[in-house]
């Protein structure tokens, strides 16, 4: 029986949306180190969870974890960005109004209904916003220049969801990964993102999760020329995330919402 969860994974795409395909100048590595690399082939459960959502295009272009009136000059990296989280450029000129407009309304609306549309469903009971986080802080971050852990949970200081939820997850993350306690942080150095905000508790409790890049991007799992990881180490990080999903105490129910179903986004799929 599929556990009772929805899982959202936001940054794990790779695609360049056509719309703007004509005019990007960051390279490919360059998208690759913006996003989350791996991330579905870590925590996409399939059919042992309710509903996957995982988006297809790159975070370089579209940010499904930030706000739609969060954008350039006033943060470059921001929904659609001008820059990377590591400031280069991304395309040749600025993006127009109707541009942004066609982004946010195909990929950025359609991710956020999707969500909305499964967290009705009365067979999730939980979700969990899945990320990774870079081993050493880019430039835009909250902890640039420290040390980060192995995996930071976070609910917004007990606004997603329930703090002992949180402290339960954070303590089968130890387990499931074999590390001490203090490996995985409660809400440091992120308190939760704007997927988690917009829809912690409404109706679900949301929990965000960020996995430290050192456990899969770096040697001797990670080939950097071609930018390819090692299936054998995903698998096992999968599994060892299945575990501790699995031993969560999750013994409670809502009632569901009768609803329509709203498009769908492009750029994503349905677990």
């Amino acid at each position: 029986m599929a556990l009772p969860i929805l899982l959202s994974i936001p940054h794990g795409g790779s695609q360049t949306p056509p719309e703007v395909a004509d005019r990007v100048i960051a390279s490919p590595a360059d998208i690759f180190e913006d996003g989350d690399p791996f991330t579905p082939e870590i925590y996409d459960l399939g059919d042992r969870v309710v509903h996957v959502e995982s988006a297809r295009i790159a975070r370089a272009f579209v940010d499904l974890n930030r706000a739609e009136d969060d954008r350039p000059p006033g943060n470059p990296d921001g929904v659609v960005k001008t820059a990377t989280c590591f400031d280069r450029p991304i395309y040749s000129a600025s993006l127009d109004d109707e541009t942004t407009e066609r982004l946010l309304a195909r990929y950025h609306r359609t991710y956020h209904a999707a969500l909305e549309e499964e967290a009705r469903d009365a067979g999730a009971v939980l979700a969990l916003d899945c990320h990774s986080m870079a081993a050493v802080p880019p430039p835009v971050a909250p902890d640039a220049d420290r040390p980060r852990p192995l995996f930071c949970v976070s609910n917004g200081d007990g606004v997603t969801c329930d703090d002992g939820l949180l402290r339960e997850l954070a303590a089968r993350l130890v387990d499931a990964f074999e590390c001490r306690p203090g490996d995985v942080t409660l809400n440091r150095p992120f308190k939760g993102g704007y997927i988690t905000r917009r829809h912690g508790r409404h109706p679900l409790p949301w929990i965000q999760v960020e996995m430290n890049r050192s456990l899969y991007l770096t040697d001797p799992w990670f080939d950097p020329d071609r930018r390819r990881g090692d299936p054998e180490r995903l698998r096992e990080l999968r599994e060892r995330f299945w575990n501790a999903l699995a031993r969560l105490d999750l013994d409670r129910s809502r009632p569901a919402t009768p609803s329509s179903s709203p498009a769908r986004e492009p750029g994503s799929r349905r677990g």
